[in-house]
């Protein structure tokens, strides 16, 4: 068994600060996939998904020591990567208003709320309300969000009426915002994961 599979995240940043590769190796098996999905679904861009991920990487073994012992490492890179996001749109690579929207918000959120967050269970807090939802509502809205079709897409998969798998899209985002409404961190998660289409 790999003994740094059962290794804290502080414990693998202290490692990493040391220029262990098995621990950078381990820190990327855990989050890499995590931080791809939130990239991607904020440009929506594959290609460019996986450059900012891969840099975002590189610059965290390259420059190790400037991470924080109090950080959790999930917050570090949900916030990096975060920046790197904005700071690819600041750089006009793409012209997206739905971008822009993220990109004035997430400013208004401090890293330091960021670093609080708790990914995993944020996720787990998404998708247990996600699965509290009528079920018709829920698999519009799964096919919506985890699948990322298109209104007219699930209309078809599903002999609906694209007027119908929009407002049962906006039924749940409603739904999901007023019982997710107390946690006011959630805010860049309700966007890129709730997104509207």
């Amino acid at each position: 068994m790999n003994k740094y599979k059962v290794l804290t995240d502080s414990n693998l940043v202290s490692l990493l600060k040391q220029r262990d590769r098995n621990a950078f190796a381990e820190i990327y098996d855990r989050y890499s996939m995590m931080i791809y999905y939130k990239v991607n679904q904020m440009l929506r861009d594959e290609n460019a998904a996986k450059d900012l991920v891969q840099d975002l990487f590189t610059s965290i073994w390259e420059k190790s020591d400037f991470i924080r012992d109090n950080v959790g490492i999930s917050s570090y890179l949900y916030v990096a990567s975060r920046n790197r996001v904005l700071n690819y749109i600041q750089k006009g690579k793409t012209k997206s208003d739905y971008l822009a929207e993220i990109g004035k918000y997430s400013l208004q959120v401090s890293d330091e709320t960021l670093e609080k967050l708790d990914e995993k269970d944020l996720m787990l807090l998404i998708t247990s309300e996600i699965a509290k939802l009528p079920a018709k509502m829920r698999e519009v809205f799964e096919l919506s969000r985890l699948e990322d079709l298109s209104h007219r897409e699930i209309a078809e998969r599903l002999n609906l009426s694209e007027s119908t798998v929009k407002k049962q899209v906006q039924n749940a985002l409603k739904i999901l915002k007023v019982r997710l409404a107390h946690y006011n961190s959630l805010g860049i998660m309700l966007l890129i994961f709730l997104r509207s289409n």
